[in-house]
């Protein structure tokens, strides 16, 4: 008996490479990808950014969320090719280069904002995405936000606490440089 070998079949427009450009956390990169790959599998295994995890795949618990030119989104639920020539955010972009927690990560830290972490990286950049709109938000805008996300450890309020304490946290910065700027132009 001889085995069946089926003839090779062309490539179909899913599996199909298609080049893709993206500037991720401030780097360029050029890629081909099958067009039916998503933004967080390419982020993940080409381009070895792990920060995202991928929870349900389909949108809906938000622990992948990444900015893409600003705004949050989905990317277990984004193709990559979708986000060609674009500029992408990952969790790992927001820590400082020398390793050390930026200011949101550590009021996350400081407000028990995180348990198992799982949802984590989905909070922060949902978070940073609110802040770069709305440097300080009240606490309905900030509640708003994280609902998108789903967190089933903390209860939400720690996360709404931590995101509201780096708020006031940037704006009494923001204050301070002022003054200092007013006092030397005095």
């Amino acid at each position: 008996m001889t085995a069946f070998t089926p003839a090779p079949s062309p490539a179909t427009p899913a599996t199909r490479a298609v080049p893709v450009k993206l500037t991720v956390n401030g780097e360029p990169h050029a890629l081909d990808v099958e067009a039916r790959r998503s933004l967080a599998d390419v982020l993940r295994r080409d381009l070895r950014l792990t920060g995202t995890p991928v929870g349900c795949e389909t949108g809906v618990c938000g622990s992948c969320t990444v900015l893409l030119d600003d705004e949050p989104v989905r990317a277990c639920a984004m193709l990559a090719a979708q986000a060609d020539g674009g500029r992408v955010e990952t969790v790992e972009s927001l820590a400082p280069v020398d390793g050390e927690l930026g200011p949101l990560q550590s009021a996350f830290r400081d407000n028990f904002a995180l348990q198992c972490g799982f949802c984590t990286p989905g909070f922060l950049m949902l978070a940073t995405g609110l802040l770069r709109r709305e440097p300080d938000p009240d606490r309905t805008a900030v509640r708003s936000c994280v609902s998108a996300n789903l967190c089933r450890c903390t209860g939400y309020q720690p996360i709404v606490d931590a995101v509201s304490a780096a708020a006031s946290a940037a704006s009494a910065a923001e204050a301070r440089a002022a003054e200092a700027r007013a006092a030397e132009a005095s």
